[in-house]
């Protein structure tokens, strides 16, 4: 029998917006193509720079488009988030969280106490949230400005969906950015924290990224020394990575996930 793409690794870390669905809508061929791969014997790990959603909520909506999976199996930047945030403050420490309900709890789970005013807030920790308004980035520049660490769940200027591109995190982000002129650490992709938990929950030597944008999971992928696979179903094209100096490329470039079962 030949080899394909999936033979050479033992884990598989999948980017999901753009990657295995769109909104509501799944990628075609995406269920059936990680589902050989489960069968295979490698290692699962839905990895998300969207912090809006639990990851048992996450789970559900794979389901819901016909993936066998199950909670474990998914780790976002919320998660990454609110771990970096405990490795670095008090227990019980006020953070003014950013984001929705599901952010939230992923602070509680660590020990933190969550606000949404800059009083007594020593950190700021920002994710998506499509009802985040001007009171709330104005609450969190005062909290920056007065010193409080800042942590970006993400950086993702868009956001796809079934209807295109919207804006994603990294567009508020960029708001909070020219407020406070100042820079968040960032627990997603490109940043290594979310990719490198993903791959030592799985035990993963050889570990494959595998996602549809360059700035986000191919990047995370060349920070955290992982080998990468670009999928053409949501924002970066072929001539997009061809462009890109030779060390910031793609080890791969697919059509969509189907490619793990053939040498692309």
């Amino acid at each position: 029998m030949s080899e394909t793409l999936v033979d050479r690794y033992d884990a598989l870390l999948i980017d999901l917006d753009g990657t295995v669905y769109r909104g509501a809508e799944v990628v075609p061929g995406a269920v059936e193509a990680v589902a050989r791969a489960r069968a295979h014997g490698v290692g699962i790990r839905f990895v998300t720079n969207n912090a809006s959603r639990s990851p048992q909520a996450v789970a559900e909506h794979l389901l819901e488009l016909g993936f066998d999976t199950s909670v474990e199996e998914v780790s976002t930047s919320s998660q990454a988030g609110a771990a970096m945030l405990a490795e670095r403050l008090p227990q019980h420490s006020t953070v003014l969280v950013l984001g929705t309900k599901a952010l939230e709890a992923e602070v509680l789970k660590r020990g933190l106490t969550p606000t949404d005013t800059a009083e007594g807030a020593v950190a700021v920790l920002q994710g998506l949230s499509m009802d985040l308004g001007w009171r709330e980035l104005a609450e969190a520049a005062v909290a920056i400005r007065s010193g409080a660490l800042w942590v970006a769940c993400n950086v993702d200027v868009t956001l796809p969906t079934e209807r295109g591109l919207l804006p994603g995190n990294g567009s508020l982000v960029a708001a909070l950015k020219a407020a406070t002129d100042q820079e968040p650490l960032v627990a997603g992709k490109p940043a290594t924290p979310l990719l490198q938990q993903a791959a030592k929950d799985l035990g993963a030597h050889r570990p494959l990224v595998i996602g549809d944008r360059l700035d986000t999971d191919v990047l995370g992928a060349v920070n955290a020394g992982m080998d990468s696979l670009l999928v053409l179903t949501g924002v970066s094209t072929e001539e997009d990575a061809q462009a890109l100096p030779a060390a910031q490329r793609p080890t791969y470039v697919g059509a969509d996930l189907s490619v793990l079962h053939r040498l692309p």
